[in-house]
């Protein structure tokens, strides 16, 4: 009997840790709704942008992507993107998909134009640009490499001056 009672005590503890720390998760990573608009941009390709990604101007966050489609009329890449309330961007604004490093993922960066009019709710940010891949901009750094040592191969020899 005094078993099942230690055993009964110490699972409770554990469900209470595992929904403290539940709560502490929902709270600090902002899941749910926040006060904002949704803007939507379309890419040629969105690689390594996810549900839940940052969005960010001059790298604070101002909100996070909340999904991820397919426009099946032109194959682009559709991302929908809640926005602080505070914030108010131009109707210039450019939206470029960064990386946060080399092991981490991207993000989204809004950069802000000139324009006097400004975004609204359900508007489409014009102005975007996908990042190149690891996988191409290594490409290009090898073709490029190559591209070099087959012209220097292919100079003809200088002979020397007397």
């Amino acid at each position: 009997m005094q078993r099942n009672i230690v055993e009964t005590a110490m699972g409770a503890l554990v469900l209470a840790v595992a929904l403290g720390f539940a709560f502490f998760f929902h709270t600090t990573a902002q899941i749910g709704d926040k006060d904002g608009y949704e803007l939507k941009a379309r890419f040629s390709k969105i690689d390594g942008l996810e549900t839940g990604s940052p969005v960010k101007v001059s790298g604070i966050k101002i909100g996070r992507v909340l999904g991820l489609s397919l426009d099946p009329e032109s194959y682009q890449a559709e991302v929908r993107m809640n926005i602080d309330n505070n914030v108010k961007l131009p109707r210039d604004t450019a939206a470029v998909i960064a990386s946060a490093g080399l092991l981490d993922g991207k993000f989204l960066t809004l950069e802000p134009g000139g324009d006097d009019e400004m975004l609204g709710a359900g508007d489409f940010i014009e102005y975007t640009q996908s990042t190149p891949g690891l996988e191409q901009l290594l490409g290009q750094v090898i073709f490029s490499m190559t591209d070099k040592k087959d012209d220097a191969e292919k100079a003809p020899e200088k002979a020397p001056m007397p």
